[in-house]
């Protein structure tokens, strides 16, 4: 009898404890993302970004299997998609191409990072009423990072304006249904 409580609590705090993992992970491939677009290799940045998506979707996920959402894990989740969907990107773009554009271009980059953060931080702050209130930081942080795909091709003065943007709609009131 003994035996078997102590493995249902292990299996439980275990279960517990997986979600965390992958928000984790989802934060550590941000990282990585940060340091590779440090050293030059943007691409490698760009693929790490796209596989922390999908770690950060899988982490809401096995929690909600589990029933194992907490406040701690809303707030790690929120502080690796800052790194992950805020900073990365940003860095990418900017490594990219808005470097070009001296101190503006700094501007853009860091305006997005803090507009970013605000929605991450209202986020946790609003009850879950199946709405997000502006663009979500992870569709944000795809759709630059998707972005940097096109840098050949689209001229440079529209990163500006898709950073601004992207900024604004994270911090605008619009509402968008959870899928």
């Amino acid at each position: 009898m003994f035996l078997s409580e102590v493995i249902d609590h292990t299996i439980k705090k275990l279960k517990a404890q997986t979600a965390n993992v992958m928000t984790l992970t989802n934060l550590s491939l941000g990282g990585f993302a940060i340091l590779a677009i440090t050293k030059g290799s943007l691409h490698l940045g760009l693929l790490l970004i796209f596989v922390a998506a999908l770690a950060d979707r899988f982490d809401g996920m096995i929690a909600r299997k589990f029933n194992c959402e907490s406040e701690l894990g809303k707030q790690l989740d929120s502080m690796s998609d800052i790194i992950s969907f805020g900073v990365a990107p940003a860095l990418l773009i900017y490594q990219g191409i808005l470097f070009e554009f001296g101190g503006p271009g700094m501007f853009f980059t860091v305006f997005y990072m803090g507009c970013g953060a605000f929605r991450l931080a209202k986020f946790n702050i609003t009850e879950n009423n199946g709405y997000f209130t502006g663009l979500p930081i992870t569709a944000a942080g795809c759709l630059a990072t998707l972005s940097f795909l096109g840098i050949s091709y689209i001229p440079p003065v529209f990163y500006p304006f898709m950073m601004m943007i992207l900024a604004f709609l994270m911090v605008s009131p619009f509402k968008l249904k959870k899928v």
